[in-house]
Order: C-alpha cells, then sequence, then structure tokens
C-alpha cells in the first residue's frame, strides 16, 4: 500500500473543498472496498478523506411520501430498517444477500453504489486492463469470461457491476442525491452508472469532488409483491453470476405496473424498459413472464465461457416473478 495522507472533515463543503484542492483524492466511508483495492495496488490514492463526521446517517420520509437512504447509513442499518423492510422488502432481502454480516455492518449506502467490479483481471496487476489503466487492454476478452457481461459490453471492457443493493435501487427507480462544487443535484439511479464504451475507466456519472449524501426512494415500493434472486457458486459470499430483482403491482390477476432489473450481466444494473412494459396489463402467470424473459434476453452477447447466463437470466426472471407474484415466498 502506498503512503497517503488523510483528513476528516465535519462539514461537507470542508470535504468537497479537499476533493478540488488536492490531487488524487478520494472519499472513504466504511472503505470495505476501497481499502482492499489499496492494498493490491489497484488503487492508489494520495490523500483519503473520511466522511464519517458528516450528518449523513439519517433514514427518513420524503416530502412527497418516499423514503431518503443516507449515504453514510450502513447496509445493516438499512436492510434493517423498519420502514424499508415493510415498504421495500426487495431492497432489504437484496442488501441482505450481498457480502457477509460483518461488511454490512462497515459499508454504507454511498459506497455500495461506487464499488468497482470484482472482474480477476482488473485485480491482477500483472494483467492489463483498461479499467485500471485506460489504453493496455482488457485481458477478459479472450480470457476466462465467466463471470462477465452479457448486455452492455465493449471491446474495451466486459465486467459486471457487482452490488446486489443496486440491482434493487434500478428496479426502484431510485434517485441519487449529490453534492459538488457546483451545488446540488440530483441523478435517476438508470443514469448514475455507465456502460463501459471507450471510458471504462469510469463507472458512474460523479465528477471527483461531488458526494453522494443521499438516496431517495419513490412512495411505491411494491411491498406486497416484490422479490429479489440472487444466482451464484456458493449460497454465501459469493458476487451473483445472474440476479434480478422484480415487483408488480396487482389488480387480482392483472399486472397494473411493474420493475424489474438485473445483476451480474452487465456494467451497470440493467433494466430493459421495452420488456419490462410488456407486463403491465397482462396477466399474471408462467406464460407472460417467459414472454417478458425472452424479450428481455433478445439482445444479450455472450462471450466463449459465460453462454450460461443467458439461459439462467431467463429461468431467473421467470421465477423472481412467480415469486412476487406470490407475495415473495419463494
Amino acid at each position: 500500500m502506498n503512503p497517503f495522507s488523510y483528513a476528516k472533515p465535519g462539514q461537507l463543503a470542508e470535504a468537497v473543498t479537499a476533493a478540488t484542492s488536492t490531487e488524487a483524492a478520494k472519499f472513504i466511508g466504511g472503505g470495505t472496498n476501497l481499502l482492499d483495492l489499496m492494498k493490491v495496488n489497484v488503487m492508489r490514492p494520495r490523500h483519503l478523506i473520511d466522511l464519517n463526521n458528516l450528518p449523513l446517517r439519517t433514514i427518513e420520509p420524503t416530502a412527497d411520501g418516499g423514503l431518503r437512504l443516507g449515504a453514510l447509513a450502513t447496509n445493516a442499518e438499512t436492510a434493517y430498517n423498519a420502514q424499508v423492510r415493510q415498504r421495500y422488502p426487495m431492497l432489504s432481502d437484496a442488501i441482505l444477500a450481498g457480502a457477509s454480516a460483518q461488511l454490512r455492518n462497515m459499508a454504507t449506502n454511498g459506497g455500495n453504489l461506487l464499488q468497482r467490479t470484482r472482474c480477476y483481471y482488473f485485480y491482477d496487476t500483472g494483467t492489463p486492463c483498461n479499467k485500471r489503466t485506460p489504453g493496455e487492454g482488457c485481458s477478459a476478452l479472450q480470457g476466462f469470461n465467466r463471470i462477465h457481461a452479457i448486455f452492455g459490453a465493449s471491446e474495451q471492457c466486459i465486467a459486471t457491476h457487482p452490488s446486489d443493493m443496486c440491482v434493487a435501487l434500478a428496479a426502484l427507480r431510485a434517485v441519487v442525491r449529490i453534492t459538488g462544487k457546483n451545488g446540488e443535484r440530483t441523478i435517476p439511479f438508470d443514469d448514475f452508472h455507465r456502460l463501459p464504451g471507450d471510458t471504462p475507466h469510469l463507472d458512474a456519472n460523479l465528477a471527483e469532488d461531488e458526494v453522494i449524501t443521499a438516496v431517495d426512494l419513490p412512495p411505491e415500493g411494491f411491498a406486497d409483491h416484490s422479490a429479489y434472486l440472487k444466482l451464484r457458486d456458493r449460497a454465501s459470499y459469493a458476487f451473483a453470476l445472474v440476479s434480478v430483482a422484480v415487483g408488480l403491482d396487482l389488480e387480482g390477476e392483472t399486472i397494473r405496473s411493474a420493475a424489474l432489473a438485473l445483476g451480474g450481466v452487465a456494467h451497470k444494473p440493467w433494466r430493459d424498459q421495452e420488456a419490462e412494459a410488456l407486463l403491465v396489463g397482462k396477466t399474471a402467470n408462467r406464460n407472460q413472464f417467459t414472454i417478458v424473459a425472452d424479450a428481455v434476453l433478445a439482445n444479450a452477447r455472450p462471450y466463449r465461457d459465460n453462454a450460461f447466463k443467458v439461459e439462467m437470466a431467463k429461468r431467473a426472471i421467470v421465477r423472481a416473478l412467480e415469486t412476487a407474484r406470490e407475495g415473495g415466498k419463494q
């Protein structure tokens, strides 16, 4: 690990100023991903700005009837929050499916949005990686790419986003609140993370001086009919090969509105709004769920070692939708 300086500002404005006035500065919350990357020399910040003295840990209602998740609230605090469990069960389930209890006790909501890929080649500094060093090349393209993307990849990068929480936030159509030197702004969750394109080293549409302050959940949380399904190599502490977050608003057997997002398949949580719309106004049955699953995977582009993800994702979508229809009981 390289030497670095450290500061722990007490005001948000101080944190933003520190980020703009210090070269190669990084914000740190729980540090559960950043510190690991620093230890293996994948990330080498010269200055760490600890955000934990900032008042960003509350979870509270919003004026429109939604819920605001403070960026420094831990994943555990969020997953076990009574309002989250009651109104947004898919989010609670997604968080509890990720990492270990010890990591959830440290990891923050803001940090979860910004965690880096778990691509083997990104972590291995002895192999070329455009995400780690732009212009080096992508070792996964011709390497072992079993865990890699089947949507939205480019010739520069085929890595996947590792978060479980973010898949549920994408399905819920959350909004990210941000503060930086140019003031406050919000980003719809669909627009927060980036596809790799020609700039795979940029994971999110966030400036270096900007701090995530909160994530806003909408009033509709699909409390009665939602599910989070995670398929992985082992039952605990493993990243998703494919995950699915779904929500249904039902009137009898008719779907009034629906939400669907996939994880483990792209550089960002993956939503197909056209396929999602195929559920609206239809009967909530296996046949319709299969039609939607086929539509979502129609444009998948698998690589040599991960073609299995296409069928896996189809089956996962159908299973998750059936689970949601039955009230989330698997």
